[in-house]
């Protein structure tokens, strides 16, 4: 295996293929059907245990020697976008953000509403240039930044039309499909919603290598990420008492910024903060042996204005040891750019780590 921890660029097609499939997969935070159908047939076709709880999170197990322990790994399926506030007499329709979404991160163009009913298109819109300063636009050209309450979704349908198709106040919100097909930069990926649908393909993979690990190990896909945590908190705090759960590792993107002592390329990045608190030292370390062992690069970072799975449900007390694994990433929460060798080390090094014998929580007292 060579430095990079990958044996054959034939893997980065395969990836490529993978995480494609997964972000033409629409899933805005709570209402995530479409890509739910999807992880619970593959998780099958991989001959795995796999359930969807109350909180919508789909979850696979695979079955280790020690039953008594267990280790859980997520990464969230959901999806950042709009949501319908008000529909217009006219047909359009007011927006607003859901999750960390910014409408000059999208630019005018085609979206997909999610009807009850049926998916339609309409165009996200900012208004005309050729305007003065008569015009509300003409702030948005040389004054104040684009706002959602500047935005809005021309659908040019009735009222009656709309609500056939079952649009309403809280209908989600998404790129087109179409916008949303990802394009190969080299050894890069780039696309919208690599956060969090490149870290799902590296469940996926997850479950398909790793085979009787020294503990169970369930693959959380989580729901409601980008909106609070929702799926991994009622995970965390309704896991089987007769099992301990010893520690929780997030998959996740890592922003690259000029703050960030990170760099793009094939090495992931492992966190020791971000603004939900501290990860655990000890857990950070044996995923540091597993990378040294795999032969895979490793960058370690604190970063701000983020937080995951495992940093929330450490703050609120429901798991004792959480850590996050992330790929670097440029325009995270827009049109991202990941280098496809940095998400298949993440593999590399997961895969490494659940084999490890780690030592029990309790026998370290």
């Amino acid at each position: 295996m060579h430095s990079n921890g990958i044996k054959d660029k034939t893997e980065y097609d395969r990836l490529f293929d993978k995480i494609q499939e997964l972000v033409l997969c629409h899933s805005p935070s709570g209402w995530e059907t479409e890509i739910d159908q999807v992880l619970r047939s593959q998780f099958k076709a991989l001959n795995l245990e796999v359930w969807q709880d109350w909180a919508g999170n789909v979850i696979a197990k695979i079955p280790g020697q020690d039953q008594t322990r267990a280790i859980a790994i997520t990464a969230h399926k959901d999806e950042i976008g709009m949501m319908v506030k008000s529909i217009d007499d006219d047909g359009c329709l007011q927006v607003r953000r859901l999750g960390g979404a910014f409408p000059w991160v999208y630019g005018e163009g085609v979206v997909d509403i999610l009807g009850d009913k049926e998916v339609i298109s309409g165009i996200l819109s900012f208004g005309s240039r050729h305007v003065s300063h008569e015009s509300p636009q003409k702030a948005q050209q040389v004054d104040t930044p684009l706002r959602w309450e500047d935005a809005w979704v021309e659908t040019k349908c009735s009222l009656s039309e709309l609500t056939a198709f079952g649009v309403r106040p809280g209908t989600r919100v998404v790129i087109g499909k179409h916008r949303k097909l990802p394009f190969r930069l080299k050894d890069y990926i780039a696309s919208y919603t690599l956060d969090n649908k490149a870290s799902v393909a590296i469940l996926l993979a997850l479950g398909e290598r790793v085979k009787n690990p020294p503990v169970d190990i369930y693959l959380v896909a989580s729901a409601k990420e980008e909106v609070g945590a929702v799926g991994a908190l009622y995970f965390t705090q309704n896991f089987d008492r007769h099992q301990a759960l010893e520690s929780l590792i997030a998959l996740e993107i890592c922003p690259l910024a000029d703050e960030y002592p990170i760099e793009s390329g094939a090495a992931p990045v492992l966190l020791s903060q971000d603004s939900y608190g501290v990860y655990d030292e000890l857990l950070n370390a044996e995923i540091r042996t597993a990378a040294s062992q795999a032969k895979v690069p490793l960058q370690l970072a604190i970063i701000d204005g983020f937080g995951s799975d495992a940093s929330i449900a450490m703050k609120f007390g429901h798991v004792s040891r959480g850590a996050c694994l992330s790929f670097p990433t440029q325009n995270t929460h827009g049109y991202e750019i990941a280098h496809l060798g940095a998400i298949a080390n993440c593999i590399e090094i997961l895969a490494t780590y659940c084999m490890l014998a780690i030592p029990g929580t309790k026998n370290r007292l």
